[in-house]
């Protein structure tokens, strides 16, 4: 195990472990500076800056995978079904060649410069923007898509210069809030009261499975899929069923592995598990792997392994299923008093 896995396992303990306790002194100056610079944009030292378009931010508040992207996905299908023209922002984690300038990101965008998840946006059929400013990638999007009359920033709660309409906060419920500190002897990057504050809390939970930590006003969302697809692009798709027995390989560089993972036994698929660190650039070396027979991968990973796969690597596409009444809330906010 390496020392970040063995890091991210202590967050999630129930309490402080050997390994975050000498951190702590950290954590203290973590909190104050963040705090210090939400002070200042409630204030309005630091400004806040409107985009001529509605926006609603995703994100969450622990680092690791909640299922941002695939809610942001799922919210975009939902609005264009009742009438708006969504857009996606992102700041483009994981992006090896980082550009300041916004970059609008087309379906058969470079990986390398587009980063994985707003490639996978794009993908989605909705236009896409990275920056590490968003407020940049919003007004790059707008002027390359005047029809857009929406802005859906993935993972940008704490990117407070970028005003917002509706915020939503994502949880993985089998996770919860790990520890409870802040980064880095935990997980948090804000204080457990700012779900208090947010217009919705999305709890993302196994289906089928009891959830350990769920807000009590949180709305479910559960990721979807069980047809495979082949890597290189040759569109054929196999059931769950074709990767049964020896040699089943699974590779994850995401969030949270586990998760992937999980959903494989889920599916009746034993499998080998390898998990990478989230954003993984994959090499060749990562899928010598002479045992395996099939190898199985999200479709995060997938985006960056096509030029390095075979005939033995398969990902597994998932969509967020979300409950009605959470795009009702985030329709009724975008509507403003005005609907009422």
């Amino acid at each position: 195990m390496t020392l970040s896995s063995r890091l991210v396992a202590a967050w999630y303990a129930p309490r402080l472990r050997a390994l975050t306790l000498f951190l702590v002194p950290l954590s203290l100056l973590f909190a104050l500076a963040t705090g210090v610079r939400r002070a200042l944009y409630r204030a309005g030292v630091l400004k806040t800056e409107r985009v001529p378009v509605k926006v609603v931010v995703v994100g969450n508040i622990t680092v690791g995978g909640s299922g941002k992207t695939p809610l942001a996905a799922a919210l975009c299908r939902a609005l264009a079904e009742r009438g708006w023209r969504p857009g996606i922002v992102s700041r483009g984690h994981g992006r090896e060649i980082r550009d300041e300038a916004p970059l609008v990101v087309t379906p058969d965008a470079d990986v390398a410069r587009a980063g994985d998840e707003p490639l996978l946006l794009a993908r989605s059929g909705f236009p896409v923007a990275v920056a590490p400013d968003r407020v940049a990638a919003a007004r790059t999007l707008i002027a390359a898509h005047p029809a857009c009359n929406v802005i859906v920033a993935d993972d940008g709660l704490q990117h407070y210069r970028l005003h917002r309409d509706v915020e939503i906060v994502v949880v993985d419920a089998a996770r919860g809030l790990g520890n409870s500190w802040r980064l880095p002897a935990g997980p948090l990057r804000e204080a457990a009261s700012r779900l208090n504050e947010v217009d919705a809390i999305v709890a993302l939970v196994t289906a089928g499975a009891a959830a350990p930590w769920i807000a009590p006003n949180a709305y479910v969302m559960t990721l979807v899929g069980d047809a495979f697809r082949r890597v290189d692009g040759s569109a054929l798709t196999q059931p769950p069923s074709a990767f049964t027995g020896a040699g089943v390989h699974a590779i994850a560089g995401i969030g949270n592995p586990e998760r992937f993972f999980a959903h494989l036994a889920a599916l009746g698929i034993r499998a080998t598990c390898h998990p990478f660190p989230d954003h993984h650039r994959f090499v060749a070396s990562d899928l010598a792997l002479p045992d395996a027979r099939v190898i199985l991968m999200t479709e995060k990973d997938a985006v960056k392994c096509t030029t390095l796969a075979d005939a033995r690597c398969w990902y597994l596409p998932v969509r967020a299923h979300i409950d009605p009444a959470l795009v009702e809330r985030v329709l009724e906010s975008l509507r403003g008093p005005e609907a009422a």
